[in-house]
């Protein structure tokens, strides 16, 4: 009987007879012989269907294959005769698993994206979607690595709040029983604070919530999101542990994952140059380089989406945005002691026009200064009683960060829309399937 492998692992079983099981999405014939373009989720390969090899009846099932019909293939492996470190299976016998009887959708032609997202169930299949879907599952698990090799413990942080970190008005709000409004978490940030007085340093990585009514590429009103949080860590040593762990993503991508890049039509080469340190700007010098190329930003604004844009198109390295304005960023950030009217933080851009991927801060660690704080931003202080008591018992310096997963699988994918970065996307007007 023959041993069931992955597509994956053929260059370990050369001249063996094996069995594989996936699905046929392509194939062509050439006189007496059929090639399958097989996969099986891991990778894909060839396989050849010789008539005088095979008896009438399995060279009749290679005839009769449809496209994306499920099979389980029986053959000997052997290295292509043209290309090198590439694999294909000589077809000894095929067992239908299930024959496909209506058209596929998605056929090799061009589709308008709203074709392609209603169908999104089906696109995954596609080997750009699947490779952007690879690369993602990369960056989760260089991430996790990274974090646990620095001392950071996962921590869950709940999707289910009765307050928000920077105010509701972007909220998706809720009903909670008799205990009034709920809403779905846009950070687990706070939550996670309270951890570090129990372990140090902590993160969580799970789906927040906006209900930002944006339509921008960059946007998305569900998305993956990584916080991490650490205590005795101020602001420059937050940032060289941001600058760290992208690096070290983009090391294990590239390590790893060089065929789906491919597959993309990637350009790595500015990723190879992805090295610490990265370049620093302070928002007040930041802004007055965008004045000079032609923006209309003031020192009291944030960055747009337009600015930001702008201003990593000029460089080859992430940059660090910091030190903002206090007045436009949130209540919990501590201000810089040598210029009270900014915040210690820090938004990192990614460069080619990518922009924002990394939001952090030092977090205010004074009881009475926090609490002015939320009382100047109108928010409940009930509601954030749990949160001051963290400024009661032990106080520290404490910083952290929060990444966008989709932003930063995007821009190491070199995807314009971050719609294609995650499996289901959720915007204002799509919600199916």
């Amino acid at each position: 009987m023959a041993t069931k492998i992955f597509i994956k692992d053929f260059k370990d079983h050369v001249g063996e007879e094996i069995l594989i099981e996936g699905w046929m999405f392509n194939k062509r014939a050439s006189g007496k012989i059929y090639f399958l373009e097989l996969r099986d989720g891991t990778d894909i390969t060839q396989g050849v269907v010789v008539k005088n090899d095979v008896s009438e009846e399995i060279f009749a099932k290679a005839e009769s294959l449809t496209m994306e019909s499920s099979v389980r293939i029986t053959g000997v492996i052997s290295k292509h005769p043209k290309f090198e470190n590439t694999y294909e299976l000589q077809v000894k016998d095929i067992d239908i698993v299930q024959l496909v009887k209506e058209d596929y959708p998605i056929a090799k032609k061009e589709h308008g994206v709203d074709f392609l997202l209603e169908n999104r169930h089906l696109w995954l299949r596609s080997p750009k979607q699947r490779a952007i879907q690879v690369i993602r599952n990369t960056i989760i698990n260089a991430i996790y690595e990274y974090l646990n090799k620095n001392n950071y413990i996962k921590i869950d942080a709940p999707i289910l709040t009765p307050n928000a970190c920077e105010g509701t008005t972007e909220l998706f709000e809720m009903e909670y029983f008799d205990e009034g409004k709920a809403y779905l978490s846009q950070s687990g940030q706070l939550y996670i604070e309270a951890a570090i007085f129990s372990v140090g340093r902590c993160f969580d990585f799970g789906p927040v919530f906006r209900a930002e009514k944006s339509k921008t590429r960059r946007h998305l009103t569900e998305f993956w999101m990584m916080d991490a949080e650490a205590a005795f860590v101020e602001h420059e040593e937050n940032m060289k542990i941001q600058e760290g762990l992208v690096c070290f993503v983009i090391e294990k991508v590239l390590a790893t994952r060089l065929e789906e890049l491919k597959t993309l039509e990637r350009d790595i080469e500015p990723l190879k140059k992805i090295q610490a340190p990265f370049y620093r700007k302070t928002h007040y010098d930041a802004v007055e380089e965008l004045r000079a190329m032609g923006s209309t930003i003031s020192h009291e604004q944030d960055l747009g989406a337009e600015d930001e844009t702008i201003l990593t198109q000029k460089y080859d390295k992430p940059i660090f945005i910091e030190k903002y304005p206090a007045e436009v960023k949130a209540f919990y950030m501590k201000r810089d002691p040598k210029d009270p009217t900014v915040a210690l933080c820090a938004d990192m851009l990614a460069p080619e026009g990518y922009g924002e991927v990394i939001g952090g801060s030092q977090r205010e660690d004074d009881y009475d200064v926090l609490l002015g704080r939320i009382k100047e931003h109108n928010l409940p202080v009930e509601a954030f009683n749990w949160y001051l008591d963290l400024r009661k018992y032990g106080s520290v310096p404490h910083s952290g960060f929060g990444i966008g997963l989709e932003r930063l699988t995007g821009w190491i994918c070199g995807i314009h829309h971050i719609r294609e970065t995650i499996p289901f996307p959720r915007t204002i007007n799509r919600i199916y399937p």
